[in-house]
């Protein structure tokens, strides 16, 4: 299946949870701890749960690099154990000179046959496009994310009048020739939400920081839902991978998703 497939068949299916795999040796399960491949024994039990009632993972590269070459092995390892029809976004936040970014969309979409990525716009459009031409893969492009400091330059008023993410988000539509581009907007934000989700056209939307940031689940799905808008993903990591710390981790996290699911199907 092709990515934007993976995610349409799971979005319809009334799926919009994006699980984070964002694994922390000092937080996994004290048990796995002296296992020799603990962090892949920990992913492994957590796809396993979830994969079949997920919208899609999402693996934040940062977690994996800073192992160095055995932190890499670990990711396409982790890779390997997610079903083929479940879509895979590779959080690396690129954005870089043409031919380095040329570089990281060849490692991301072909060495590691990730089926969506994130991006930084700051450095315009030349520096995505080697991301945009791969016609089948999904960028997820920030916008306005969910940290304090997205005060700092997202918020910012241009000469126009608009602030500076809402006019990240009217590039990306201009860019969106292959209909391969989404947004990353901050589930903490949603008032934020409310004023501009009809200018989202019909990009995907990944939406971080429910769970452990605070953002408002029902909040977020019911704006969705009055705008008749069903391209939204998510995303959840810390307060779904460790919702439990027993040996029945696993279980506990599926049924934290379950839980979320059903409200998402409420609202």
């Amino acid at each position: 299946m092709l990515p934007k497939e993976k995610l349409t068949a799971r979005l319809q299916k009334g799926y919009h949870i994006c699980v984070g795999l964002d694994t922390d040796i000092n937080k996994i399960p004290p048990h796995l701890k002296s296992n020799e491949d603990a962090i892949l024994d920990f992913n492994r039990a957590i796809i396993e749960q979830t994969n079949d009632i997920a919208a899609a993972y999402k693996i934040n590269f940062a977690f994996y690099e800073k192992e160095g070459a055995k932190g890499m092995e670990l990711l396409a390892r982790t890779l390997k154990l997610i079903p083929e029809d479940v879509l895979v976004i590779g959080d690396a936040k690129r954005g870089d000179i043409g031919n380095t970014s040329l570089m990281y969309a060849q490692s991301l979409f072909e060495h590691y046959k990730i089926d969506a990525s994130t991006l930084s716009p700051y450095m315009g459009e030349d520096s995505l496009s080697p991301f945009m031409n791969y016609e089948n893969n999904i960028n997820f492009i920030l916008a306005l994310t969910s940290n304090p400091g997205s005060h700092d330059f997202e918020k910012l008023e241009l000469v126009s009048g608009k602030k500076v993410y809402q006019e990240v988000i009217s590039k990306v539509n201009s860019w969106n020739k292959n209909n391969n581009l989404g947004i990353v907007f901050g589930a903490t934000n949603l008032d934020e939400l409310k004023e501009n989700i009809k200018t989202f056209g019909n990009l995907f939307i990944l939406l971080p920081g429910v769970g452990a940031q605070g953002g408002d689940l029902e909040g977020i799905v019911k704006v969705f839902k009055e705008n008749s808008n069903n391209n939204y993903l998510i995303n959840v990591s810390r307060a779904l991978i460790y919702a439990d710390s027993s040996e029945n981790f696993a279980e506990v996290s599926r049924k934290v998703l379950e839980d979320y699911n059903k409200t998402i199907k409420d609202v």
